[in-house]
């Protein structure tokens, strides 16, 4: 399988209302699609498929002469195929509100190349030259894949409950092509003796349990990852109704979506079949600048922060799954009191599978505290918190221009300011406190100076409002 990054970068202008009034103003947004799989190669070849079938009956084997098969009616399975849960779930912790997208489905043509037909008779899917027919679902991570293995943030669990029958776990996890090399997985065989391939996981993190142990539904399996046949992070969900073992029966493939264009299957194995088109925010967040997506397998630069000065460009960021063309995105960044600063909506052209979108302004925060960055896109609203410091207010303003002259002086200084001064100390530059004058009603707007020695010391202004300014003077 390979992972490719196509990034269309474009600039448009963007009408937008400021606090809901009739004004307007453009702004610049930067983003466009990010593209999982651009060019196709098998995710499981045919040597390391054989591999791992083989692996699969050499363990039902040892399993069956030591009595632990769990389903070992081999020739009468009359109990139901499991119902499937979804296999990947976000850590917890984790700063997303979602961290995947589907970028294969199952190819119901067996045809090739390029005869494509998914489950819902689309062309989510792929095939190769070769005669590779896609044989699972591929379930990317996003928004930073390559930090998000790196941090554990996407975990394989169990889709259904049952026993283990396949696992492997030292191999490289940061492949970026088809290699024939052996991907970390674990394969589990449910009740009715059908099984599940989970592939692809980061080295070492599959679960420390062994072949023949159980697991039940949601356990932690692994870590989405990118080790075997691969080239960026996903997990490859393959699932069989049922495994051959020494002649009996046959290795039968199942797509596990219900379809008009499913022949394998008539029914969903999921307890909650999810939709085609699946649309949703996967992250809001705020930067420092634009995320960097290098080559594979190097890891994103994300500059993500939610700590800013007022002063700062703050880059504001969506990451979506399933964008529907012509759909709208309504965005809103909102002050600490809930007075809303923007508020605009976002018309999104294509359909892609992921998308990130980048907005970016300064000098507009004129408030401190947390602020939200807010999103509302097909129905769901997901918000992000900020932090901005740094804002002075009115009377900090003003005694941010308080000065003093001449500087170095010889007998006096004189003081300017749209505050009032009411106090003023000079420290000499062991701390030691040599004049204190307090003028309270009137304000002091010329200190003498004359007896003191040549030298630094330390002028503190103190004001109205109790803003306090501390200034260096050089007596000559």
């Amino acid at each position: 399988m390979k992972f490719n990054f196509t990034l269309l970068v474009f600039f448009s202008a963007l009408l937008f209302s400021i606090n809901s009034s009739s004004q307007d103003i453009s702004s610049t947004v930067q983003g466009g699609e990010y593209k999982f799989n651009g060019n196709k190669t098998a995710c499981l070849t045919d040597v390391e498929r054989t591999a791992m079938l083989n692996d699969i009956r050499t363990n039902i084997s040892q399993l069956r002469t030591q009595n632990r098969l769990v389903n070992d009616n081999v020739q009468n399975r009359a109990v139901a195929h499991p119902l499937f849960s979804w296999p990947v779930k976000m850590k917890d912790g984790t700063p997303y509100n979602e961290v995947w997208s589907i970028s294969n489905y199952v190819d119901q043509n067996s045809a090739f190349p390029n005869k494509l037909l998914d489950y819902n008779c689309g062309t989510k899917s792929y095939d190769t030259k070769a005669g590779y027919n896609h044989m699972g679902v591929d379930i990317y991570s996003w928004p930073f894949p390559w930090k998000m293995m790196e941090n554990d943030e996407v975990e394989v669990i169990a889709a259904a409950p049952g026993q283990i029958i396949g696992i492997s776990r030292g191999h490289l996890d940061r492949n970026c092509e088809m290699d024939n090399s052996a991907p970390n997985r674990v394969i589990v065989q449910h009740a009715d003796g059908s099984a599940a391939v989970y592939m692809h996981m980061k080295k070492n993190s599959p679960t420390s349990k062994v072949v023949g142990d159980t697991v039940e539904r949601g356990e932690y399996l692994g870590i989405v990852g990118s080790s075997g046949s691969s080239s960026g992070p996903h997990l490859h969900f393959e699932v069989y109704s049922e495994i051959e073992w020494k002649g009996v029966g046959k290795d039968v493939l199942v797509d596990p979506y219900a379809g008009d264009c499913n022949s394998m299957n008539s029914d969903s194995w999921w307890q909650e079949q999810k939709p085609y088109l699946n649309p949703k925010i996967n992250a809001v967040l705020t930067h420092t600048n634009i995320p960097i997506y290098p080559d594979c397998p190097q890891q994103e630069t994300t500059y993500e922060s939610n700590d800013f000065d007022a002063k700062d460009l703050i880059h504001f960021g969506i990451f979506l799954r399933d964008q529907v063309a012509g759909s709208s995105i309504n965005l809103r960044i909102i002050r600490p009191d809930n007075s809303i600063l923007y508020n605009w909506n976002y018309t999104l052209v294509d359909y892609y599978s992921s998308s990130w979108w980048m907005w970016y302004y300064s000098g507009v925060y004129n408030m401190n505290g947390q602020w939200k960055w807010q999103a509302t896109y097909q129905g769901q609203t997901v918000t992000h918190h900020f932090n901005v410091s740094g804002v002075l207010g009115v009377d900090e303003e003003n005694f941010s221009a308080t000065s003093v002259y001449p500087n170095p002086f010889k007998n006096s200084v004189h003081i300017t300011s749209n505050s009032v001064i009411k106090k003023t100390t000079i420290t000499d530059v062991l701390g030691k406190r040599i004049s204190v004058i307090h003028n309270p009603t009137e304000g002091i707007k010329e200190i003498t100076l004359e007896s003191l020695s040549k030298g630094l010391y330390f002028l503190t202004l103190e004001g109205d409002a109790n803003q306090k300014k501390i200034i260096k003077l050089i007596k000559e």
